[in-house]
C-alpha cells in the first residue's frame, strides 16, 4: 500500500504540521506515454476503450452488467492538497464543497435535488472524495438509462468548468469544512501530526493535508476559489470514467458531446510532495498522550523505486508480497500463544508517493510492554533477513495466492462495476495496467515453480530497507522508562543476538470430516415467488437455496442460529459481549494458528457475530470449497476451542 493511499483513512482527522517550506517543483520528467500500457509487455484487457479528446480530457469506457442496468461515472481530477499555495490550504477540499453549489446550468440547492429526483445517492464521501493528489466525482446510477447517463455527464462538465461560487454559498460551506476541521481535531491527529514531523520533516505534504487550515479557511473568498479551480480544473487534468451496462459508442459519443467543447488551458507543473530523507541520523521520538495505547514503529527510508508496471515487476511483486507475508505470519503467531509478547506486529514497506519508500517494523503493546514487544518482533525481523524462510512457509503463500487468482479467472466474467472502476483508477493515478484474470493466472503459473525461499528473500532485499540505526518512534500513555536510551538499547540488543532458523511445521490434515449418519430430510419445497427451495431436516436444520448467475463460481452463505442479543438479559448483560471472539479459540483439536496453515489456499471462514435474536456467520466460497465450508462451520458448532 503506497503512503497516500495509507493516509486517506485519516482525513477527517487531519491537521496541518507547524513548519512551512517552499514549493518546490518536480523537474521536467521525461514525457510520459499517453496510457502505461503502451510501453508496458503486459496485455491490456481489451474490453476497456481508452481515449483522449482533442482538448486534452482522457476517458475509460467499458460495458458491463454485474449488476445489471446499472452504471458508474466518475470524473478523477489530477489535482489536491499537494497542488495548495501556502495560503491556500484547504483549497482543493473546499472547491470539492463547492461542486454542489451552482453553477452555469444548475441553480444552487438544485444539484442535490436533481440526483434526489434520479435516485442517485448524495451525503457526505458518496459523491466527492479530495487527496493529496487527486478530486474524484462520483455518480452511481442507479438504471442504464440514456437521459440519467447524460443528466450524469453535465453534471460532470457543470463542476469541471462552471461552477459559480456564489457568495452566500461560500460562506455556507466555509462553516461546513471549518467544521469538519474542528471535529478532526484531537489525540489521533496530534498523533499523526508528531508522527510527520518525525519520519518526514522537509516533506511538502506533510504541509499540505486536505483538511487545511483555519487561517487559508477563512480567507478563501469566491475570488480566490474560483482562482484555484481554474488553475487546476482543466481537461489535461481531467479522466472520465464510466463502466456500466451501456454500449460503449454510445457513452464516447456522450463525452465527446459534452465535453468536447471545453477549452484548451495547460496543467500547471506539480510540486513533489518530498523530499523523503534516506540520510536522517539514527534519532527516536516519544509522544505521549494518555488516549493512545502503546505502540513502537521502528522505521528507515530510502529513495523511491521506479518501476514501470511490465511483466517482469509484477513477478517481483509477488515474490515481495510472500515473503512479507510469512514475516507477518511469523508476526501473528506470535501474537497467539498464551502470554503474547505483543498485541499486534506488522512489517512492511510503502511508496511515499513518487518522493521516497519507508520500510517499518510496527510493534502494538499493552502497557508497559514495549521492550518486550519490540524484542520479540526485532528477533523475527532479523531472523527472516538473516536466515530466510523456509519451503513450507513458502507453499503456504502460494497456496493462498493461487486460490485468489484461481477465483478470479474463473470468476472474471462477472466482475463489478465497482471493481472495473478500481481497475481505471490504478491505471489514471499509478501507471498500473488493467489486464484480464485470464491474463494474470497464466503468468502466474509460468512462474510458480520460481516462487521458492532463495527467490523471495532476494527479491525482497531488493525493496526492503534494511532497519540499521533506524529512527524509532513510542506513542503512548506514559513514557518509557529510560526514555529514548532505552528504545535503542532494546533494538540493539535484538540486533546482537544469533537466531536458528525457522522451525519447519507439519502440515497435517483437517480433523472435522466425520459428523455421523447422513441427516434426513422431512419436507422439501420450493416457494414459488422467489424461486428458493426449502429443505427441513429431521433435527430441525433448515437450508434455503435458490440458484442464480449473479456471480461466476461463487456460492454466498450464512449461517444463523437461534440466541443473540436476547440472550444478554438484564441479570446477564454481557452474555454474548465476546461473541465476535468465538472463532478466535479455534477447534478442539486445531489452533486458531494451526488452522490457518491447514486451511491456507481454501475459500473458507470462520468468523462468526452477534445480530439480533440470532447468532451468525457468512461468506462466499466456491463450489470446490463448499464441502469445506460446511465441514468448518460444523465443526465450531459441535467442538469450538474456546
Amino acid at each position: 500500500m503506497i503512503l497516500r493511499r495509507l493516509l486517506l483513512a485519516f482525513l477527517p482527522i487531519l491537521l496541518t504540521a507547524c513548519a512551512a517550506h517552499p514549493t518546490r517543483l518536480v523537474p521536467a520528467p521525461t514525457p510520459k506515454p499517453e496510457w502505461a500500457f503502451l510501453t508496458s509487455d503486459l496485455p491490456v484487457d481489451p474490453a476497456f476503450r481508452f481515449g483522449k479528446l482533442e482538448n486534452g480530457l482522457r476517458y475509460i469506457i467499458r460495458q458491463n452488467a454485474t449488476p445489471a442496468g446499472t452504471a458508474q461515472v466518475r470524473m478523477d481530477v489530477n489535482a489536491g492538497s499537494l497542488d495548495e499555495a501556502e495560503d491556500e490550504r484547504g483549497f482543493a477540499h473546499f472547491v470539492e464543497h463547492m461542486a454542489f453549489n451552482g453553477s452555469t446550468r444548475v441553480p444552487e440547492g438544485e444539484m442535490v435535488r436533481l440526483l434526489e429526483r434520479n435516485g442517485l445517492a448524495f451525503g457526505a464521501d458518496t459523491n466527492a472524495q479530495t487527496s493529496f493528489e487527486q478530486t474524484l466525482y462520483i455518480l452511481s446510477l442507479p438504471r442504464n438509462d440514456t437521459a440519467l447517463l447524460d443528466t450524469a455527464l453535465m453534471l460532470m462538465r457543470e463542476t469541471a468548468s462552471e461552477l459559480t461560487f456564489g457568495a452566500e454559498a461560500v460562506e455556507r460551506e466555509r462553516g461546513v469544512v471549518l467544521s469538519e476541521l474542528r471535529d478532526g481535531a484531537g489525540y489521533q491527529r496530534r498523533n499523526l501530526e508528531d508522527q510527520f514531523a518525525f519520519l518526514y520533516p522537509a516533506a511538502r505534504f506533510r504541509d499540505r493535508l486536505p483538511i487545511g487550515t483555519v487561517e487559508a479557511l477563512e480567507g478563501a473568498s469566491p475570488e480566490r476559489l474560483k482562482a484555484f479551480w481554474r488553475r487546476e480544473y482543466v481537461p489535461a487534468n481531467t479522466t472520465l470514467v464510466v463502466i456500466g451496462d451501456f454500449p460503449v459508442e454510445q457513452v464516447e459519443q456522450a463525452i465527446r458531446t459534452r465535453f468536447g467543447d471545453w477549452q484548451v488551458a495547460a496543467a500547471p507543473a506539480k510540486p513533489e510532495a518530498g523530499p523523503v530523507l534516506p540520510d536522517l541520523a539514527r534519532m527516536a521520538d516519544i509522544h505521549v498522550d494518555p488516549a493512545l495505547s502503546e505502540r513502537v514503529t521502528v522505521a528507515r527510508h530510502a529513495p523511491w523505486l521506479d518501476e514501470p508496471d511490465t511483466v517482469a515487476t509484477r513477478r517481483n511483486a509477488l515474490l515481495r508480497q510472500v515473503g512479507y507475508a510469512i514475516i507477518n505470519r511469523r508476526l501473528q503467531s506470535r501474537s497467539r500463544v498464551v502470554d503474547p509478547p505483543f498485541r499486534a506486529a506488522g512489517f512492511g514497506t510503502s511508496a511515499v508517493f513518487r518522493a521516497g519508500r519507508t520500510t517499518s517494523l510496527i510493534v502494538d503493546t499493552v502497557d508497559g510492554g514495549w521492550a518486550t514487544g519490540l524484542g520479540a518482533a526485532a528477533d523475527e525481523y532479523f531472523r527472516a533477513i538473516r536466515n530466510g524462510f523456509t519451503a513450507a512457509e513458502v507453499a503456504e503463500q502460494v497456496a493462498n495466492l493461487r486460490t485468489g487468482i484461481e477465483d478470479a479467472a474463473a470468476g472474471a466474467a462477472t466482475r463489478t462495476n465497482n471493481a472495473l472502476v478500481a481497475a481505471a483508477l490504478a491505471l489514471i493515478r499509478d501507471d498500473m495496467v488493467p489486464t484480464t484474470p485470464e491474463s494474470g493466472l497464466a503468468r502466474f503459473q509460468a512462474m510458480v515453480d520460481q516462487i521458492t525461499p532463495v527467490t523471495v528473500l532476494a527479491a525482497l532485499a531488493q525493496e526492503a530497507v534494511p532497519l540499521n540505526d533506524p529512527l524509532i518512534r513510542f506513542q503512548g500513555r506514559t513514557a518509557p522508562v529510560g526514555g529514548e536510551h532505552a528504545l535503542f538499547a532494546a533494538w540493539d540488543a535484538a540486533v546482537a543476538r544469533k537466531w536458528e532458523s525457522a522451525a519447519v511445521q507439519a502440515n497435517g490434515t483437517f480433523a472435522y470430516n466425520d459428523f455421523g449418519p447422513v441427516g434426513a430430510v422431512v419436507k422439501d419445497t420450493t416457494e414459488p415467488g422467489l424461486g428458493i427451495r426449502r429443505i427441513v431436516f429431521a433435527n430441525g436444520v433448515r437450508l434455503n437455496l435458490k440458484r442464480t448467475d449473479l456471480v461466476k463460481n461463487q456460492i454466498q452463505m450464512r449461517l444463523s442460529l437461534d440466541g443473540g442479543e436476547l440472550l444478554a438479559t438484564r441479570q446477564n448483560p454481557l452474555a454474548v459481549e465476546m461473541m465476535d471472539m468465538f472463532a478466535e479459540g479455534g477447534l478442539g483439536k486445531h489452533s486458531q494458528d494451526e488452522l490457518q496453515t491447514l486451511l491456507a489456499g481454501r475459500a473458507v471462514r470462520s468468523g462468526f457475530g452477534t445480530a439480533g435474536d440470532v447468532f451468525v456467520a457468512s461468506t462466499a466460497t466456491t463450489p470446490r470449497d463448499l464441502e469445506l465450508q460446511l465441514q468448518l462451520w460444523a465443526a465450531y458448532l459441535t467442538d469450538p476451542g474456546f
